[in-house]
């Protein structure tokens, strides 16, 4: 209706049969939904802030009954028992997990720092699980005005990166080829 077209690249090179970790920046609410509706095979649980458990239709019912875990960024010790089950829940089922390690969005599509704790414990309890970097594009422009009026006509994009094996490298290594590729996948924000 409002024109945005969605493109994901390189998808057929994500691993099958093995847990994974997708790790990617973050621009809009419109991440969520596109990488459920086109990970879809891949069973993708959640990594997300407990503020959106609660008042969005449809993304916040997913959230807190399909398997994602909400957590309380004031609190970081609440976090490592609960996406510690995450992990244990992906590498036993061979199912996948989302994070943001951004933390947030980026409002102009400019990646922010990468936090690597919620991906280090991923990595620790998931040592058979595959990180899939993504490099998302112009997905910060669908909501540059706020949520209302929503930008027209855009164009975003998903880039799949080469996945990465947990166990074939030191977590410093491992973060440091995740967040290149990422931000290197991400175009010029204008």
């Amino acid at each position: 209706m409002v024109g945005t077209t969605y493109k994901i690249e390189n998808r057929e090179t994500i691993p099958t049969g093995v847990p994974l970790i997708f790790v990617s920046n973050h621009q809009s609410m419109y991440d969520i939904i596109a990488m459920i509706w086109y990970f879809r095979r891949f069973h993708c649980k959640f990594v997300s802030k407990k503020e959106l458990g609660k008042g969005i239709p449809s993304v916040s019912y997913n959230l807190r009954h399909g398997g994602s875990v909400l957590i309380d960024r004031k609190d970081p010790k609440q976090a490592i028992p609960v996406i510690k089950g995450l992990s244990e829940y992906i590498e036993k089922h061979k199912r996948s997990a989302v994070i943001f390690p951004e933390g947030t969005r980026s409002k102009t599509g400019k990646p922010k720092e990468f936090a690597q704790n919620g991906l280090k414990i991923l990595c620790k309890y998931a040592p058979s699980a595959y990180i899939v970097p993504v490099s998302i594009n112009n997905s910060w422009k669908m909501v540059k005005y706020g949520l209302f009026p929503v930008g027209l006509g855009n164009h975003l994009t998903f880039t799949v990166h080469k996945a990465l094996a947990v166990k074939d490298y030191d977590f410093t290594e491992l973060m440091a080829l995740t967040e290149k590729a990422v931000v290197e996948g991400v175009n010029e924000y204008k």
